[in-house]
């Protein structure tokens, strides 16, 4: 019965992959690009120049982040669904190799980027507070998310908690809080389009969780107004 269930799939899906697989390619891309372009200054850029302290700490923050991520995937979330069709990853990870790996790696660690540029203080703190925030409060959001089911089912519990009360994705407002810290730190113009990007399909996500929970919980669910802002969306 099970292998008949499996050539099914194979049949009409197509090959599967796991998703924890798709996440973790999906975060290599810009473990790899970031580090890559920001020690091959000298022979992609032609200068002699060392990197400037933003260069630095924006290679930093965002190995971090994406560090966090592959640890999350790791040890932290359990899926719903345990595979999707292997042809769609190359779709998932275009956003995070091309958009958050190779076009904002690129334009970051240039010799003529605003990250080349003397820091202004009072920014570059402000942004590394609000990335230390934005990745704690995510971090904290996903634990709650992992508790709510049980290892080895698909259940669910009602998502409670502060920030629970306040959207339905808690998580991606503290995702977005730490990119905004990122981008305060090296202002370019490709982080500020991915950032925008990201919060467009994030919003997209939260609606339609809000939705789900909605259905899925009926009166137990107190509904949200606000899906990932609290008193903006």
């Amino acid at each position: 019965m099970l292998y008949c269930l499996f050539i099914s799939n194979i049949l009409f899906l197509g090959p599967q992959i796991a998703w924890r697989t798709v996440f973790i390619v999906e975060y290599l891309g810009p473990l790899l690009f970031h580090p890559l372009l920001y020690y091959f200054r000298p022979i992609i850029y032609k200068t002699s120049e060392a990197p400037s302290e933003l260069q630095t700490l924006s290679l930093i923050l965002i190995s971090l982040h994406f560090i966090k991520r592959e640890y999350e995937t790791l040890f932290v979330h359990r899926f719903s669904l345990a595979t999707m069709p292997a042809r769609n990853i190359f779709k998932n990870s275009a956003h995070y190799w091309l958009f958050a790996g190779l076009n904002i790696a690129y334009w970051t660690y240039a010799p003529g980027a605003p990250t080349a540029q003397w820091p202004n203080p009072l920014i570059k703190y402000a942004g590394i507070a609000l990335f230390i925030v934005g990745e704690l409060g995510n971090f904290s959001t996903h634990l709650t998310l992992r508790n709510l089911r049980r290892p080895g089912s698909t259940d669910r519990g009602v998502p409670d908690g502060a920030s629970f009360k306040l959207v339905t994705c808690p998580n991606y407002m503290f995702e977005t809080i730490a990119w905004v810290g990122i981008w305060m730190v090296n202002w370019s113009l490709s982080t500020a389009v991915f950032l925008v990007l990201a919060v467009v399909q994030m919003s997209l996500w939260a609606r339609k969780k809000e939705m789900k929970y909605r259905k899925e919980f009926g009166d137990r669910y107190k509904r949200k107004r606000f899906f990932i802002f609290p008193g903006v969306y």
